[in-house]
């Protein structure tokens, strides 16, 4: 199978069986979308949703939370993984959100990286979700699979090299559900540690599974 039609036999798949996904985080402003991002970063998206109602209660918009310390938030987000760290990345956050950007979101990767605490992934998850434009963002999920299904070489050895990768690959049209694909699959069928092989749906074109079952 060459690289072409791996990629159309996957796409073709995830266009017919998940036309209509996103992320599975809850909000209902650009805001409160980069905040839960942010704090997904070694977290569940199940935790977050258990923490965000309250925070988004107390802090609807990045004016109320710039007006916040991070000791007020912490009591907030204290469940999620390092909460220290994003307890002041948050308030920094929208600190800057209301200094530079009127207390809105900026659209543009190069000013959403420059938020506190707010890195590529993060900043490729608003620019498809929100935004909607043709971003691929990389996480720990979309990287792991896009290796174990042959979809990059191993030379991508980054994240940014895999989105690289993905980029050149999948329909501009495609890419901000395929990332949603990819995660997905990732964290209910392809997981990390044991993976379910016995039901994947590419178990029959996938280079890891068949080197996995001919040990």
């Amino acid at each position: 199978m060459t690289k072409k039609e791996r990629y159309a036999y996957i796409l073709d798949y995830f266009r017919e069986h998940m036309p209509v996904v996103t992320t599975e985080l809850e909000f209902s402003s650009a805001f409160q979308l980069l905040c839960a991002t942010l704090l997904s970063a070694q977290c569940t998206d199940k935790r977050i949703n258990q923490v965000t109602p309250a925070l988004f209660a107390r802090y609807p918009s990045a004016k109320e939370m710039a007006q916040a310390e991070p000791e007020e938030v912490f009591e907030y987000v204290k469940s999620v993984s390092y909460p220290n760290a994003k307890s002041k990345h948050l308030v920094e956050m929208a600190r800057m959100l209301v200094s530079d950007f009127g207390g809105e979101v900026p659209s543009d990767l190069d000013d959403l990286v420059k938020l506190p605490g707010v890195g590529r992934k993060t900043a490729n998850v608003m620019q498809a979700v929100w935004f909607g434009r043709a971003a691929m963002a990389v996480d720990t999920h979309v990287f792991r699979v896009s290796h174990r299904l042959g979809l990059v070489p191993a030379s991508a050895n980054t994240p940014l090299k895999v989105e690289q990768h993905l980029m050149r690959n999948i329909p501009a049209n495609d890419i901000p559900d395929a990332h949603h694909w990819l995660l997905l699959h990732g964290r209910y069928v392809c997981t990390s540690r044991k993976p379910h092989c016995e039901k994947c749906q590419f178990a029959g074109i996938c280079p890891t599974g068949k080197a996995r079952s001919e040990k």
